[in-house]
């Protein structure tokens, strides 16, 4: 079954981690891809991979770096003049920032991870719901993480993007639920993505590997999650089996956001 056929998907962050996993799923279930990031090399390496796989798979490209207003007005105007609508939107694009003490905390990697996080975030759902309320439809998805939902040691920058993430997404789902549009969040836990790594090499520069599996002793599965989990996901969410989900903050962590203590 294709979930997204023929439907036109815009994906922030589509490069690498969870972006590109989702625009991976994405074109198998028939969408046709629009992604964005702001690492040309990577993303054209991005879309080349995908169409070994999805040879049929319509997709144009965006270099936009998310906390640019004029940059993401362009990648929706794009959007519309090459295919006339935007179905679903994953408001993907997100940096980790630094880990530290808040009182500790560099301010300008503040602004910066505020810039991506929030208002990158924020300009996407500015531009592209006004083009889902013409046609009385469309299914958004942002990335709040489990940063979004509880509080994580050395990441206040981190964490406070995120929150508000949440409340930016139930906000959306109150006011435009009207007009067919569904919009929702996913808050990973976890995930064996590239930042994810790069965090466990901060954890533990000697053994990163070390630092993770630590991590993963106090998840309820014993493991961290993987891209492609998120992204079927996601591609649920941005589909029309997501007909009355609405205003979630929905959890991919192994259940561990449940539990207070080792389990």
């Amino acid at each position: 079954m294709e979930r997204l056929k023929d439907r036109v998907i815009i994906i922030t962050g589509a490069a690498m981690g969870l972006g590109y996993a989702s625009a991976l799923e994405a074109a198998k279930n028939g969408a046709l891809l629009t992604l964005v990031d702001y690492n040309a090399e990577l993303l054209e390496k991005a879309k080349a991979t995908i169409l070994e796989q999805y040879p049929q798979t319509k997709i144009i490209t965006a270099v936009a770096d998310v906390s640019s207003e004029a940059a993401v007005k362009q990648y929706v105007d794009d959007t519309v003049n090459e295919y006339g609508r935007i179905d679903g939107f994953y408001n993907n694009a997100g940096i980790e920032g630094r880990q530290a003490p808040l009182v500790e905390y560099d301010l300008d990697v503040f602004k910066k991870v505020v810039d991506i996080n929030l208002m990158g975030v924020y300009y996407g759902l500015k531009y592209i719901i006004p083009v889902m309320q013409k046609q009385e439809y469309g299914r958004i998805v942002n990335v709040a993480s489990v940063g979004g939902i509880r509080g994580v040691m050395n990441q206040t920058a981190y964490v406070a993007t995120k929150h508000a993430v949440s409340g930016i997404t139930k906000n959306a789902a109150l006011e435009y639920g009207r007009y067919g549009i569904q919009t929702n969040a996913i808050a990973p836990g976890a995930i064996l993505t590239p930042m994810v790594a790069e965090a466990f090499k901060q954890v533990n520069p000697t053994d990163p590997k070390q630092a993770e599996t630590v991590y993963a002793q106090a998840n309820p599965t014993k493991r961290l999650g993987l891209p492609e989990e998120v992204g079927k996901l996601v591609t649920f969410l941005l589909s029309e089996d997501c007909s009355y989900v609405n205003g979630q903050i929905i959890a991919i962590d192994g259940g561990q956001s449940n539990s207070y203590g080792n389990v």
